[in-house]
C-alpha cells in the first residue's frame, strides 16, 4: 500500500489533533490494518463476562466501548465516502451516547463485536485502497468543519488508538 501523506492542521477542526497525533508519521493505511488485527484480537481473548465490566459509574461497558469504536469507524468512513466522491453536502456531527444507548452491545457476545469490528475495518480498507491522489486531497465539511478525506482516515485511525489505549489502562 502506498503511504498517505500526514494531514495538515488546516486539514481539520483543532479538536482533532489528539487523534491525528496517535497517528503520527506511520503510514496509516498499515496502521489500519495492524491496529484492527489488533483491537479483534484484543477483544477476542477477554472473557465475555469481563464484556460488561464499567470502570466507573457511569462510563461505558467494555461492550459499549467496541461498540463505539465501530460506530465511529461506520461514520467516518461514511464522511470519507461521500466527501471523496465529490458531494459537497455538509455532513452533520453525531452525538455518541446515544448511539451506544441504541446499540444493543450488552446482548452481544465480545467475539461477536470482534467479528463485525473486522467487518467494518476490511470495508474501510477497501474503500481506502481504491482512492486515488485527488480523492485523498478532497475537502468537504462534516460536524461544521471543513475536513479533508486524508485527515479523516487519521481521525478514524486516532479515535480506535484513543480508544484502546482507554480500554487497556483503565478496563484490564
Amino acid at each position: 500500500m502506498s503511504a498517505v501523506a500526514t494531514p495538515a492542521p488546516e486539514e481539520y477542526a483543532p479538536g482533532y489533533s489528539g487523534y491525528v497525533g496517535q497517528v503520527g508519521a506511520e503510514n496509516v493505511l498499515e496502521a489500519l490494518e495492524r491496529n484492527g488485527a489488533e483491537t479483534a484480537a484484543l477483544a477476542r481473548g477477554l472473557p465475555n463476562e469481563k464484556g460488561d465490566y464499567r470502570y466507573a459509574e457511569g462510563k461505558w461497558s467494555v461492550k459499549e466501548l467496541i461498540g463505539h469504536i465501530i460506530d465511529g469507524e461506520r461514520i467516518f468512513a461514511y464522511r470519507v465516502l461521500r466527501i471523496a466522491r465529490g458531494d459537497t453536502t455538509p455532513l452533520p456531527g453525531f452525538e455518541q451516547d446515544p448511539y451506544v444507548a441504541n446499540g444493543n452491545f450488552a446482548a452481544r457476545t465480545l467475539a461477536d463485536l470482534a467479528d463485525e469490528f473486522e467487518t467494518v475495518r476490511y470495508a474501510t480498507l477497501s474503500l481506502l485502497k481504491s482512492l486515488d491522489e485527488t480523492a485523498w486531497s478532497r475537502r468537504g465539511v462534516a460536524s461544521e468543519n471543513t475536513v479533508s478525506v486524508r485527515a479523516l482516515i487519521y481521525i478514524l485511525a486516532g479515535h480506535e488508538i484513543h480508544h484502546v489505549k482507554i480500554l487497556r489502562e483503565r478496563y484490564l
